[in-house]
């Protein structure tokens, strides 16, 4: 995968992609969070809504089940961000043998490349694992629609709201 000139601000910003560490875990809970679609005018929901089960999927007991895998963005010893895979009957499930995304990027570090470099990392480590391919759901308004179809996402199923994409590995 060629990769736009913008990906590689990591390096210019003293910022770095890698796996996360044990101790980080509980990082995916704020992340998730953030990792909420919230188009503009809208009122963010309350942190409660990471109750819900539907959501909790996600990063309940992450790092135990097969398919769990997380990259972290590092910049300047902060973690700014986190891409995850998990196999789970999430939004985006399409079958028991393909990892499902999420990924999360604090606001000053969106529109920098950072979230495409997570993408393309993640994408390789899953190759490498022996996957066949990975899901994600995304609201058909998120801007972030643009750089999962720039990594490889196809969309293979829509309803009113969202696309269910997969990229071939």
């Amino acid at each position: 995968m060629k990769l736009h000139d913008k990906t590689d601000f990591c390096c210019r910003q003293n910022c770095a992609i890698r796996e996360i560490r044990r101790d980080e875990i509980a990082l995916l809970n704020g992340f998730l969070y953030e990792a909420i679609y919230i188009s503009e005018g809208v009122t963010p929901p309350p942190r409660s809504i990471l109750d819900q089960p539907e959501l909790r999927v996600y990063i309940d007991d992450f790092g135990s089940r097969k398919g769990d895998h997380c990259m972290v963005a590092g910049c300047d010893g902060k973690v700014v961000g986190a891409v995850w895979t998990r196999i789970m009957d999430d939004y985006g499930h399409v079958d028991d043998s393909t990892p499902s995304f999420a990924i999360s990027l604090y606001k000053e570090y969106r529109g920098k490349g950072i979230g495409t470099q997570m993408m393309v990392k993640m994408l390789e480590l899953l190759k490498k694992q022996g996957y066949r391919q990975a899901s994600l759901v995304v609201q058909k308004a998120n801007y972030a629609v643009k750089m999962y179809e720039w990594v490889g996402f196809r969309t293979v199923d829509e309803n009113e709201q969202e696309y269910i994409m997969v990229c071939e590995l």
